[in-house]
């Protein structure tokens, strides 16, 4: 079991480089499985979720090789499994990505229902929905979806409420479906647009991605590409969290302000000095943080991935802040553990009200889910003495190397294993 122990108060300053995303990098490797070509894909992180998912393409008969953060993907011959294990998907909610996919290559897909973070029921129904109104036979049974379809066709298919998964599904499987495909209601979030720049790499036709309404005219096959994932925007805005948090002056290079623009708009409402550049965001913090409220919601707004970081920071700012989570009914699990490091939070339930400024002081605290992990380092490096973050098992699905890249900060965290 891997833990942090971190030493507090910091003061971060310095320059990191931004990671590629997770978020994009999974349903551009599940991406592989449309296709008899091989498909290289550049600024690959090293984390957890990535690891699970080339295991998951492993079985299904795609074998990777991997350089550094370069990942090459060749599918494999005839005869391969069509099957994703509940093994190999429970830790990972990305499995269900290959369901779209499988189905439109293979006409066949097992695939079981999805883990990872317990931060609320997040059904895949509208995948379903989606995949039966393209011509797919869709049963449920012993935990599993099996979906079947000679061939796809091409439909008009309006998302209830906008899901980034099911979009990037229902993408990739209109690929190759007969026809043109009209997807309404979708999420608009980078990461399905940088799917789609892949996807058209590889000879797809598709136009609207990043908008409401996305277009697809499906082709008769695939071929292999090369593409280079975007900047992660939640490690990104986490490590500008954790500048202003600790009244530093931090540089992230290798990345874009327009995947930021609703954290950095309220960084800079709470005091934060935010310079642009071509690729990099510096932040820093002369003078007291400001408490500022926040509403979650689907790209453009707040993200949901940065509401506990954000809540983190607010603990240190003057006043009080109401923090709304639309998106995820169970996503306030790092309240307690903020609690025992002595913030003062009120939840009333989905808001949020948070009492600042308090002095944090370090202890041991446990990590519940990806971002409720990365909230609680940022806490211990503001906090007086020393704070042991459990179960960091969590953290290592989303960041890569955090204790290397927060020491190159100045920060004093080291990972133990005990």
């Amino acid at each position: 079991m891997n833990r942090f122990h971190i030493q507090g108060p910091n003061r971060l300053a310095g320059t990191i480089e931004a990671g590629g995303a997770k978020n994009a990098t999974l349903p551009a490797m599940a991406a592989s499985l449309l296709t008899d070509e091989p498909l290289v894909l550049r600024r690959v992180p090293r984390v957890q979720d990535i690891r699970t998912m080339a295991r998951l393409l492993e079985h299904l008969g795609v074998e990777n090789e991997a350089d550094d953060e370069v990942v090459r993907l060749v599918p494999g011959g005839p005869g391969r499994p069509d099957d994703a294990p509940y093994e190999l998907v429970k830790q990972m909610r990305a499995g269900v990505l290959v369901l779209g996919p499988l189905l439109a290559r293979r006409g066949h897909a097992r695939v079981s229902l999805p883990g990872g973070c317990a931060i609320g029921v997040r059904p895949i129904d509208q995948h379903l929905a989606g995949l039966e109104a393209l011509g797919a036979e869709v049963t449920l049974e012993h935990g599993y979806v099996d979906a079947r379809a000679k061939q796809l066709v091409g439909a008009r298919y309006r998302f209830g409420m906008p899901t980034v998964g099911g979009t990037e599904n229902l993408l990739m499987a209109a690929a190759l479906a007969r026809g043109t495909t009209r997807l309404e209601n979708c999420a608009r979030e980078p990461e399905i647009v940088d799917l789609a720049r892949l996807l058209a790499r590889m000879g797809a036709q598709i136009e609207g991605a990043g908008q409401d309404t996305i277009k697809i005219q499906g082709v008769e096959s695939l071929s292999g590409a090369e593409h280079s994932i975007i900047a992660d925007r939640i490690e990104t805005g986490t490590y500008l969290v954790a500048a202003a948090m600790t009244g530093g002056d931090v540089t992230v290079t290798g990345t874009r302000a327009a995947d930021l623009a609703p954290l950095l708009e309220k960084l800079a409402e709470a005091g934060c000095r935010i310079e642009l550049g071509d690729d990099s965001l510096r932040l820093s913090l002369e003078g007291p943080l400001r408490a500022r409220d926040v509403v979650t919601a689907p790209h453009p707004g707040f993200p949901t991935d940065l509401q506990a970081q954000y809540m983190a920071l607010m603990t240190q700012a003057d006043g009080v802040s109401t923090i709304c989570e639309t998106v995820f009914e169970n996503r306030f699990q790092h309240v307690p553990e903020l609690g025992r490091m002595g913030a003062h939070i009120e939840i009333d339930g989905s808001y949020a009200r948070v009492h600042g400024p308090t002095g944090l002081s370090g202890a041991k605290v446990m990590a519940t889910d990806l971002r409720a992990s990365a909230c609680l380092v940022l806490a211990g490096l503001a906090a007086e003495g020393r704070t042991v973050v459990d179960r960091i098992y969590h953290l290592d699905r989303g960041y890569e190397a955090m204790e290397h890249k927060l020491r190159a900060l100045g920060a004093r965290v080291e990972r133990v294993s005990e």
